[in-house]
């Protein structure tokens, strides 16, 4: 029985994972949430761990979706000769601008993961980023510009950068890496679905990377993946991807005819919750003080 209710717990953090992770809401704000309902009863490093693998069944959701958008091979272009003939030099030059979006924030990710984790990852910081960038948000919409750029090959190597510079605040917890992304892709002249679906590619080295970074720590500290612990990580991954493929495509619908500012509210409501829960945890004597 006590197996059965750790399953149901990876179903909702599977759920939770899928939806917030491609809406501009944080999936850590979210995360901070649940767990304090959804309590595993499992190791504290399973839990780091499975918090950011379970991702993996998230960026899944887009390779299937956007397959046809990110596979940079064919049988023949029909302009090319040799190996060039077998290349769509569209989709490669995509994949150099994504590469070079996210090369700041994984090298920032990789020298200060450990210190993120000890030091932001709390409450305070989370409820605090998203109220800044709830605000964000609704200050961006109110005063709506005609975007420069509607489709993906138009996007530049400047903008790409520009947009990997906002990816980089998203180490920061609470942020949203979809939230970071959008807005700077907005900024930059994209369109609501463009900057959309740029976020989405980004996620695909970013959150890979930092799933193989979290499990070879894992395991070179020495832990070790029971079975059952493996069948909760891909119950949650199998969920999460899932039900990204729905909040996918529901976003990319959405954001064609409306604007994110729902979203901003949202985001500053539950940083506000957030918030409340912190400081009653505080009162009774059971959260930490926000890290120095």
């Amino acid at each position: 029985m006590e197996f059965v209710l750790e399953i149901l717990k990876a179903v909702a953090y599977g759920v939770i994972e899928g939806i917030t992770e491609w809406l501009p809401i944080s999936s850590t704000g979210h995360m901070i949430l649940a767990e304090q309902v959804l309590k595993f009863q499992l190791s504290d490093a399973f839990m780091e761990m499975f918090r950011v693998v379970i991702q993996l069944g998230a960026i899944l959701a887009v390779v299937v979706l956007y397959f046809q958008k990110l596979w940079p091979f064919c049988v023949d272009n029909g302009r090319d000769s040799g190996v060039a003939r077998h290349v769509r030099w569209p989709v490669m030059r995509l994949w150099f601008k994504i590469i070079a979006a996210c090369l700041p924030a994984a090298v920032l990710g990789i020298l200060l993961d450990d210190w993120m984790d000890a030091h932001l990852y709390n409450s305070v910081v989370v409820a605090l980023m998203l109220i800044v960038y709830g605000v964000a948000f609704i200050l961006i919409e109110r005063r709506p510009r005609p975007p420069k750029t509607t489709k993906l090959s138009r996007i530049t190597y400047k903008d790409a950068l520009t947009i990997g510079g906002w990816q980089v605040l998203s180490l920061i917890p609470g942020t949203s890496r979809s939230g970071a992304t959008i807005l700077g892709g907005m900024l930059c002249g994209l369109s609501r679905p463009v900057a959309s679906q740029f976020t989405f590619f980004l996620a695909i080295p970013v959150m890979a990377g930092a799933s193989l970074l979290k499990l070879v720590k894992f395991f070179t500290d020495g832990n070790t993946i029971s079975g059952s612990e493996a069948v909760i990580l891909l119950v949650g991954c199998v969920v999460a991807f899932l039900v990204s493929i729905v909040a996918i495509r529901f976003l990319m619908n959405y954001v064609k005819t409306h604007s994110f500012t729902v979203f901003g509210w949202y985001r500053i409501v539950l940083g506000v919750v957030v918030l409340g829960v912190w400081v009653v945890q505080l009162s009774m004597g059971g959260a930490p003080a926000p890290a120095a």
